[in-house]
């Protein structure tokens, strides 16, 4: 039987392709999306801090690039980073989770404040970590990510989480307990687990190693079958 995946956002085609590549069969729906929030031009600062693609896209809509172009800019994840780059502006730090990165930055401040392009639910590790280290942040909230709640009628062999929001949005209506969930990391891969999942977690934080974790999940499963 081909095992079943469901996907709780929609993939481009050749991320889809990856998964049907590999003998798997996909359902796609998004349980969370992204809402533009107004905001204040804000005053800049040397340091920018950025944890993902959808804060960078909100600042690009604000037509705020100018201004950043002199800027020291850190950020999280690798996509986020390859979008802030070719847009020409200087990447000072990037890691794979925002308390790494706090805790770079309270390990090598040496003066200077920063602003944090975030979204209203964003995780409190760098506010956190700035704060306790007396270093000066100022937070402009982008956007806002909303839960799209759906009831699956059918049982997956695998659910495909990138976000905790995502997590939260699927269990309104659906039950984890025992699911084998692939997770984008390890913040995604915890709210899972409260709801009863069985985790799996991509080895870095992207949507393509989350595929490429279910793909070989279930090729090794086909081997220990045969």
């Amino acid at each position: 039987m081909t095992p079943g995946i469901l996907s709780t956002r929609k993939l481009s085609p050749s991320q889809r392709n990856l998964l049907l590549g590999a003998g798997l069969s996909l359902v796609e729906r998004d349980f969370i999306q992204i809402k533009p929030l107004t905001f204040a031009d804000p005053m800049l600062p040397e340091n920018i801090i950025f944890t993902s693609q959808n804060a960078v896209k909100m600042v690009e809509q604000a037509g705020l690039w100018e201004s950043l172009a002199d800027k020291n800019i850190y950020c999280v994840g690798e996509k986020t980073a390859s979008l802030l780059a070719s847009k020409g502006l200087k990447l000072k730090r990037q890691t794979d989770y925002g308390a790494e990165l706090a805790r770079i930055i309270a390990d090598e401040y040496q003066g200077g404040s920063f602003l944090f392009f975030c979204g209203r639910k964003r995780r409190p590790d760098i506010p956190r970590t700035l704060h306790q280290n007396h270093i000066p942040l100022t937070e402009v909230e982008v956007y806002d990510t909303q839960l799209l709640p759906f009831k699956i009628e059918r049982d997956f062999e695998g659910v495909l989480f990138f976000s905790p929001s995502a997590v939260q949005s699927y269990t309104t209506y659906n039950s984890l307990e025992g699911t084998l969930s692939f997770c984008i990391g390890t913040t995604t891969a915890k709210e899972a687990e409260k709801h009863g999942a069985r985790v799996q977690i991509s080895r870095t934080p992207t949507i393509e190693s989350v595929i490429a974790r279910a793909a070989k999940y279930f090729r090794e499963f086909r081997s220990v079958e045969k």
